[in-house]
């Protein structure tokens, strides 16, 4: 298991939640949980409660993430309410998806890895992601200065409308950029795209090759 500087960070982050009690879906969460619909990946999905809440909702979810508090509280909850959800700790920096699912979703993740293995697991989301099927992903972007939860092994800062150029043939349902306040007088910047993909015509087209530059 790769424990980097932000693994670390949100271990910490995710114990105190736990131990406060504090499961509120973030605002991103809040936001995507009306698209999650069937069989839904839940990639990087933190303490869970997106996750969580999917299964309450009928969704039978997988959630991946790197942090041993998170998944062991996952799979705490799923079994004591009996919900559908598959919980596994992995460094998903370099992760072989295995399954294609109806909904994906990949909220505050890729910027923590170097910008080659974020794009390559962008599109790894994509290609295993249904015809049909809705994806929501979030990102910090340009213009963030608060760096704290950055570990030296690098991480990635699209340009605020870099995000979106990767949807170019897919219909965009939302996107939006966004600012909010950080410690010491610095600032978060967040990039958020939810995106149907297309056809199964359009979909075989697109699997032949990475839309990433």
């Amino acid at each position: 298991m790769n424990t980097t500087g932000s693994v670390q960070f949100f271990d910490q982050q995710f114990q105190r939640q736990v131990a406060a009690d504090d499961y509120a879906l973030n605002p991103f969460e809040a936001a995507a949980l009306p698209y999650l619909a069937g069989e839904v990946l839940d990639f990087g999905c933190g303490l869970g409660n997106l996750a969580i809440e999917a299964a309450r909702r009928g969704c039978h979810v997988t959630a991946l993430d790197a942090s041993h508090a998170a998944v062991e509280h996952i799979r705490v909850v799923a079994l004591r309410d009996s919900l559908a959800i598959h919980a596994d700790e992995a460094d998903l920096r370099d992760f072989s998806i295995a399954n294609d699912y109806d909904t994906v979703v990949c909220i505050g993740l890729l910027m923590f890895f170097d910008c080659p293995a974020a794009l390559r697991q962008l599109h790894a989301l994509q290609t295993h992601l249904r015809p049909g099927g809705v994806v929501a992903v979030n990102v910090l972007v340009e213009g963030t200065t608060f760096m704290d939860m950055f570990s030296p092994e690098g991480h990635c800062l699209l340009r605020p409308d870099e995000l979106r150029e990767h949807f170019n043939d897919w219909q965009v349902l939302s996107y939006e950029v966004q600012e909010f306040g950080a410690p010491r007088g610095t600032k978060k910047v967040f990039a958020t795209i939810v995106a149907r993909k297309p056809s199964e015509a359009s979909a075989e087209a697109y699997r032949s090759g990475p839309q990433i530059g």
